[in-house]
């Protein structure tokens, strides 16, 4: 069977420690969306591969060139552009073809990814968990498939049959194209399979969560907006955190205590970005999902951004894929401590991670959200009862203890389900 390469960052590979490798960005403005905004995010994407994009290459034309998206002038300059300064890659604002990626690498001379391709590179290089690395391999493989044809006239080799005596008579065999899609499609059959296993195990233990009772809260929203470092304020937890985009990618639960007492899970999910490649939101899509199955979604964007709610509105796009509108939504702008609250009303939860400002009032209003799972009661538990004692402290919390004569006075938290087991010995 023939082999096939399934990384295309190969200028990551390339780079020394240290050393970032100068791209140029490229882009058609269609007029369909903000240009400088997109330009801006490709520029932190490429950043948080390593890459310095040291210019930008930028066509106003409503109908893009079939061969290379931009015209046969742009190009040229982008390949004065590229020599000029020496870049080792070009960086295209949007998707393109296998035939224009290779169109325009042979004009330009340097390697060309496009927007999707960078994003699976970043994905690629950061996924830690075998899920994660598994669903970053699915989306590659998807993303190249329909390629296959343009990446190069190797593809068109034919193998398999023979030049003459016996050989002849097994025919032309397959093209190495034909072999390499079958590979494919073999490949994306066999990481489906892996990934649905793993997709019924998560099911298993959100089943146990649910079985237990335990509320889940979902931490959602755009990339690097602070929900890592949002998570690691609230639950004192050492997660990865860093001001990049896509820092982490890999779902995380840790158990948060509310001030009600009420024990509850707090997960981090993947970030979002605009016009998030569609290969990737299906590939995660089993990792989102935790959201679906959350009894509050925190939506959380950077207050510090002019651009917060456009994030918050890719956050409600990707959530309405995951049939999400009936769970509680609570808004959170995190990193009050960069922005400029003047503009800001003042009943919005505003939080920073950073300095701690906020966290109290997000903790009181997710306590308001579940309220109805949990009572606060005050109880006498005789001396031969207090293995409710330990319900009380696993399941609930205790605020107040007091050894008396006919028992243990308790006041305290517990979950509606475990109210009817203290009834008899309320206060």
């Amino acid at each position: 069977m023939s082999e096939i390469t399934l990384d295309f960052g190969t200028t990551a590979q390339k780079r020394t420690e240290g050393e970032a490798i100068p791209v140029v960005l490229l882009a058609l403005d269609q007029g369909r969306y903000d240009m400088a905004r997109s330009l801006d995010e490709l520029r932190a994407l490429a950043d948080a591969n390593g890459m310095e994009a040291v210019a930008e290459v930028v066509q106003k034309r409503s109908v893009p060139e079939a061969a290379t998206m931009l015209g046969e002038g742009k190009v040229a300059e982008a390949r004065l552009v590229c020599q000029n300064l020496d870049a080792r890659a070009a960086i295209f604002d949007g998707e393109l073809t296998g035939s224009q990626i290779r169109n325009l690498s042979s004009a330009l001379q340097v390697e060309v990814l496009d927007r999707t391709m960078l994003i699976l590179e970043i994905f690629r290089a950061r996924a830690t968990t075998n899920e994660g690395k598994l669903q970053t391999e699915l989306a590659t493989l998807r993303y190249q498939l329909p390629r296959l044809q343009g990446l190069g006239e190797s593809l068109s080799r034919q193998g398999g049959g023979g030049g003459g005596g016996a050989g002849a008579r097994r025919g032309a065999g397959e093209t190495k194209l034909e072999l390499d899609r079958r590979h494919l499609h073999q490949r994306i059959e066999h990481l489906e399979g892996k990934l649905r296993e793993m997709e019924k195990r998560r099911g298993e233990t959100r089943r146990a969560r649910q079985k237990n009772n335990v509320p889940v809260i979902a931490l959602v929203g755009y990339t690097n907006v602070g929900k890592s470092s949002l998570l690691n304020a609230l639950c004192g937890e050492q997660i990865f955190e860093a001001d990049m985009l896509f820092a982490t990618l890999d779902p995380t639960a840790r158990k948060l205590t509310l001030p009600s007492g009420l024990q509850v899970i707090l997960v981090d999910t993947v970030g979002f970005v605009s016009r998030l490649p569609h290969h990737l939101v299906e590939a995660f899509k089993s990792t989102l999902e935790e959201a679906a199955f959350a009894d509050v979604i925190v939506k959380v964007a950077d207050a510090s951004d002019p651009q917060a709610a456009e994030q918050l509105a890719v956050t409600d796009e990707v959530l309405s894929t995951l049939d999400c509108g009936e769970i509680p939504h609570l808004v959170v702008y995190n990193k009050c401590d960069a922005a400029n609250l003047t503009a800001f009303d003042p009943a919005m939860l505003l939080t920073s991670a950073k300095t701690g400002r906020g966290l109290p009032e997000l903790l009181a209003r997710l306590d308001e959200e579940l309220a109805h799972r949990v009572r606060t009661i005050e109880v006498v538990l005789p001396y031969d009862k207090l293995a409710l004692a330990d319900i009380l402290r696993s399941r609930g919390s205790v605020l107040a203890e007091e050894y008396r004569e006919d028992g243990v006075f308790y006041r305290g938290t517990v979950k509606i389900d475990d109210l009817h087991r203290f009834e008899p010995y309320l206060v």
